[in-house]
Formats: C-alpha cells, structure tokens, sequence
C-alpha cells in the first residue's frame, strides 16, 4: 500500500468537504464503518449481515476491510443508522453519493426511496418522507454486471491481467448528508467563461422553478474576498456576470475568482401588473430586476468559484496545421496517462494529500496536463488541478461486451443494442453536467482505442454541441473516422511515429512511452509478468529510452506542428510498470529535476 494508504483509519476515511464547486456550510459526513452482506441478488434484504466495511472504500479493496469479489449474481448489502440533527427540522435532507458502482436502490426506515444506474456519477435522494425523530436505518443493495455487461466501466474485469484491473464495485466515493431549504433551494449553478466578452455565463437552476415575480438570483464574483462584479437577475433567467480585466487562468497562473450565488426575495419590480403584460426574458426585465430591493435574509446561499480561461484551435507555428490554443495562445500541452488506481483503494483515492502529493509531481516535472484515461474522478480531484493549474482532458469511461470494439485499422463500427447506447450517452452527458464548471478541464474524450465505439461522428458532433467551450477528442488512438477536434495517434515505438497532418484538425499523440521497469519490493504482485511496451531493468537504460522518445516529440512540436504528446504513464498500475512512479507511490524512477529539464524545450 502507498504511505496515504497506511493511514487511512475510518475515523479520518475522506473528510474533506467533497463538492467544492457548490458548498454548504452545513452537512453530515457518513464514511467511516456501515454493516456489509453479500446475498445472492435473488434475495431479499437479509436479517443478518457478514461484518463491517469502510466506506467509501469498494469492497474488493483492502482499505475497505473486505476485499472480497462481487459476481454479477449477487447483490452487495450495505446498512447504518444515521441521527439527523435537530437544527434541520423544517429543512428538507438530501442523501448525497459521490459514486456507487454500478446499480443501487436504497430503502430508508424500510422505505424503497429510489434508485440509480451509472457508476462514475454523483447523486443524491431526498429522503426527508422517510425520515423520523432519533435513529434512521439506511440501507442500500448494490449490483455490478462488471465484465458480463456493457456498461461503462473503465478498465476492470472479472480477470484483471496485462491493461486490465481489479473489479471495483459499490460504494467508492463520499457519502454525506446536507440540509436544503423548504420547498424551494440552489440545486446547480453552471458556469461557462466567455473571455473574449470578459463576463462570466452564470446558469443558477433550483429544485423547482418558481414562477412568482419577487424570488430573484443575487450573484457575487470575488478576487479573494474583494467583490469585482454582482448582479441581481429574475429566478430562471441566464445572467452574463462583466469581469472587467480579468485575470486570466493558465498553467503557469491557475487563478482562481470566488462566486456566492443566493436566492433572495425581491420587490415586485413591476407592481400590479398582469403576468401577460410583464416583460419577459428582455432588456427591460433585466434592467429592472438589477435594480430592484432585496427584502429579508437570502432564502439558499452556496458558494462556489469560477476561471476566466478560453480553450480553442487556430493557427499554430506551422503553417496550415492548427494548434491547441489556451486564451488565444498556442500551448503546447505535455502529460501523463493519469490512470487513477491506487494498491490499496483500487479506483478512490487514499485522501486528499495522496491526491495532491501525485498532481504536484506532475506540476514539478514539468508537465502542464494530464489525460484521466476512462475514469471520473472525486469532485475534489479537479478542484485541486483548478488551484495547481493542470490541464485535463477527461475520457468516457468505456464499456462494452466482446465483440464490441474495433480493430486498430477497422473503420467499420460494430452494432451496439438502443440500451446500451441510452445508457453510455447518459452518462457520458451526467459527466460532461457534473464536471462542466471545472477550468482545468479542456476536452472531452469520447472513445479510447475502438473500444465500444460506434457512433463516433455524432457523438462528437453532440459533445461538441453541449459543450462548445471545450475541444472534443472524437476517438483517441485508432478508429478515426474524421470526426472532432483532433487526429490523435497511439505510438508505443521506441521512436514514436508522427502524426499525419491535418487542416482542419489539431495532431495530437493521444499516447506513447510506456517505459517499464519492475522494481523489486514495489511491485503490486510479483508473481505477474509485470510488463512495459519497451521492458528495461536499471534507471540509466529506463532514462536513455525517455530521453530518445521526447527528442522525438519536440521534433514533433517543432516542425510538424504537434498540439501535445501524453505519455504512459504517471504509476505503475497492478502488473503495469511502465510509470513515472512505483504502484506504491515510493519510488520516483526518474529524478523531478530530470524530467523537467527534458519536457522545457515543449514550451520554448
């Protein structure tokens, strides 16, 4: 286990506030130890359980006391009391999950609340109904088809080996408990920069719409604690927030502005006039509500923060091939295949530290990105490469069933079922909702190596359509069908191949590297092949081959306009060993200064 790992107790098991991009001051952490019970998923809800789990640890993991597989005939039981405090009353309770994997349904006082498919999202219920004074008895049942299904999954497998891991199922990220006001509160605020009009598009949605002319939207912008913009609009209307010479965000400038978003009760700004006769979504609507009186105390107020950034193509240093360019600039964006697993917690991370021991490594070695290959990660991992300042490009976890990828020189998709596309192409837009205000990340991933892909060209088009404030990555490695923002390539040669150029389209190598070198007493399991694309076994042989390989890419930048390069990758991933850091986090295989010193000419 990584030294993060050792320390995790269910006393301190993830404490930290985990939705810095809409915060409370008031909520309930639930992890820490629930009973556990594996059934038969033919069963009902047993009368005993088989022992206690951490969460939010999976239950194959060692951290969570457990480490027993689930088979997809099974069901995985969870159960706790919960007390809610009595300066809640009169508010309603939501029931937050940072992810559950893969289908949940939760009963509440024996009550059946409701259920969720999808294993990279958070969600929440409103179990207020079920609610009663003193103890309360949750109780969740779990199923996870794993590799007998086409669900999106990532990477594991009922028989992890070679690129393939360890199941992850159940509870996996934060569980907690946040009082909202009754009946009407702030469920979600989107926030989308538009640099080159210096304001700030701010999308503030309740729980419900409310209709009455006097519940209005107070926004505040802050530098620190100093207020640099605010604005009052109707309840239910787009605000544009004016950033007077914003500071912009950048690698090398993460700044980072403030945001408190409040539903207020105003004056009628229009008094006694008939709702046909009001001005509607107008200059004159938003004029008067800007200036109409706020009355009493804020009925919701959450906070939040927001970057004025701007990502998008255009010409770059050789002619005729675009470039990737950050606030109108060409960047060149140089990082990891950043896989996220971890020996003793599998898919959630040890803590917060751990989080940011990894991501600060990056920044020092001189890398400005990372790709988060087909995982969603904790809300708290993007709130940290917001602040660092690491760009990401964000994968859709794939999913699919055998006979369901493409061959590397394959242009015809396989046939995929109408659910098995309902189902990735909704979590693919709960992903692209629940992570859109995060500045770092800069493009979506839709497919990975033809695995599960079909449908590219539109997908990417309706990415591309959601989100027009990020580039798209149609298909990352093979299978390019023409379609997104980029032509990336896969290159594992020890001298990696360039990308063909492209008019109308960034050139990127979407991986490459691979160097693996197994270091004894830090492998996850010796017994393994533990393989690299290219296998070495001394630090000067492992140095030698990198050296090579990024010669290769600034030749690339240079004279064949090349956007970026990622590199396999940031650990040593179970019988993996071709990262930058052993599995285990404790050896660096090649010093911070080194890698530093080779990855600078990419940014000359």
């Amino acid at each position: 286990m990584s030294r993060w790992e050792k320390q995790v107790t269910p006393e301190n098991a993830w404490r930290d506030y985990p939705r810095p991009q809409l915060v409370r001051a008031n909520w309930q952490n639930l992890n820490g130890m629930w009973e556990y019970a594996i059934r038969s998923k033919t069963e009902g809800q047993p009368a005993n359980f088989d022992g206690q789990i951490l969460v939010p640890f999976c239950v194959e993991s060692t951290l969570s006391k457990v480490t027993k597989s689930l088979k997809s005939d099974q069901r995985l039981w969870y159960r706790r009391n919960v007390t809610i405090p009595t300066d809640w009353n009169g508010q309603r309770v939501l029931l937050h999950f940072g992810a559950v994997d893969y289908e949940c349904n939760l009963w509440v006082n024996g009550g059946l609340v409701g259920s969720h498919v999808g294993g990279s999202d958070a969600f929440e219920f409103d179990i207020t109904d079920f609610l009663k004074s003193g103890q309360n008895q949750l109780v969740l049942g779990v199923t996870d088809p794993t590799t007998d299904g086409e669900q999106p999954r990532g990477k594991q497998v009922f028989d992890p080996r070679g690129i393939w891991y360890t199941p992850v199922s159940g509870i996996w990220q934060t569980v907690w408990l946040e009082p909202v006001p009754n009946p009407a509160y702030i469920e979600e605020v989107r926030l989308t920069p538009e640099l080159d009009s210096s304001r700030l598009r701010v999308e503030v949605l309740l729980n419900r719409p409310l209709t009455n002319p006097t519940s209005a939207i107070r926004l505040t912008a802050l530098d620190g604690t100093q207020t640099v913009a605010s604005l009052l609009v109707r309840s239910g209307r787009v605000a544009y927030l004016p950033i007077k010479n914003p500071k912009l965000w950048s690698p090398d400038s993460p700044f980072l502005y403030n945001l408190k978003a409040e539903l207020v009760t105003v004056k009628d700004p229009f008094p006694g006039a008939e709702n046909r006769n009001r001005p509607r979504h107008n200059d004159a609507e938003r004029s008067a509500y800007a200036k109409a009186e706020v009355t009493g105390n804020a009925v919701d107020a959450v906070t939040s923060y927001f970057a004025m950034r701007k990502m998008s193509m255009g010409p770059g240093k050789i002619a005729g091939q675009p470039m990737m360019l950050l606030n109108n600039k060409p960047v060149f964006q140089n990082g990891p295949l950043d896989q996220g697993w971890w020996p003793g917690s599998l898919l959630t991370p040890p803590s917060d530290e751990a989080m940011v021991f990894e991501l600060d490594f990056l920044k020092k070695s001189g890398f400005n990105m990372l790709r988060k290959h087909i995982k969603v990660e904790p809300d708290r991992y993007y709130y940290h490469c917001d602040r660092l300042g690491l760009l990401v490009w964000q994968d859709m976890p794939s999913g699919f069933l055998s006979g369901q990828d493409m061959g590397r020189q394959e242009v015809v998709e396989p046939l995929r079922r109408s659910k098995g596309k309902e189902q990735f192409e909704l979590e693919l837009r709960r992903m692209m909702n629940r992570l859109h205000n995060h500045p770092s990340i800069v493009t979506w991933v839709v497919h990975n190596e033809g695995w599960g892909q079909y449908d590219n060209v539109r997908l990417a088009d309706w990415v591309k359509a959601l989100d027009p404030s990020r580039l798209v990555n149609a298909a990352s490695g093979w299978s390019d069908l023409g379609a997104g923002d980029f032509f990336d390539i896969h290159t594992y040669e020890e001298v990696p191949n360039v990308p063909e150029p492209k008019k109308d389209r960034v050139i990127v190598v979407g991986e490459f590297g691979g160097i693996g070198w197994p270091i004894t007493g830090h492998l996850w399991d010796p017994g393994k092949r533990n393989w690299g694309y290219q296998t070495y076994q001394d630090k000067d042989a492992v140095l030698k081959a990198y050296r090579t390989k990024y010669a290769k890419m600034v030749e690339m930048y240079q004279k064949n306009g090349v956007s970026a390069a990622v590199y396999t990758q940031t650990t040593d991933v179970e019988g993996e060993v071709n990262g930058l850091l052993t599995y285990d986090r404790e050896i660096i295989k090649i010093p911070i200064e080194t890698l530093r010193e080779i990855h600078a000419p990419l940014f000359k």
